[in-house]
């Protein structure tokens, strides 16, 4: 369990724990950013390659508010040796500006770093200015897109070395 102060939050703390692939509010969360992508880029599936599942995500986390309520998630999918990828970054547009994706990805790195995996890679798509934005705040950097990602031209990707 990650209990975490965030000065920005009316709550008087966030606590970011591991829950199954198919919790009912992990899963509300990441329909609900599935819902924001889709209209954002006008198609109703713009992800390439293979979607996150319970048979290939390592680490599935929830952010709650101090009064119990899911607010934001992450998940980590093992890419292979030491490298991992970040999938399902999302807050809830009602808790954003307060520091909560930060937190989440500073709880996904730690959760890496406890595996093993020296490397975390990720891919977001050119119109979503503000997870750019936290990546390369975070210390990730651009590189060539890999994998599923390398012919989607509206992908870009990131590294970061833990």
């Amino acid at each position: 369990m990650t209990r975490l102060r965030n000065a920005k939050d009316p709550a008087p703390s966030v606590t970011i724990l591991p829950v199954a692939w198919d919790d009912p509010e992990a899963g509300a969360l990441r329909q609900a950013q599935q819902r924001e992508i889709s209209a954002r880029y006008g198609v109703a599936d713009s992800e390439p390659g293979p979607k996150p599942s319970a048979a290939d995500v390592t680490v599935m986390l929830v952010a709650r508010a101090g009064d119990g309520t899911a607010v934001a998630c992450g998940a980590l999918r093992h890419l292979g040796g030491a490298v991992g990828e970040v999938k399902r970054m999302y807050v809830r547009p009602d808790r954003r500006g307060r520091g909560l994706s930060r937190l989440v990805l500073s709880a996904l790195e730690e959760r890496a770093r406890g595996l093993g995996w020296e490397v975390l890679r990720l891919e977001t798509g050119d119109a979503q200015h503000e997870a750019i934005g936290l990546y390369t705040a975070s210390g990730y950097h651009p590189i060539p897109c890999y994998g599923p990602y390398a012919d989607a031209p509206r992908s870009l990707c990131f590294e970061r070395r833990l």
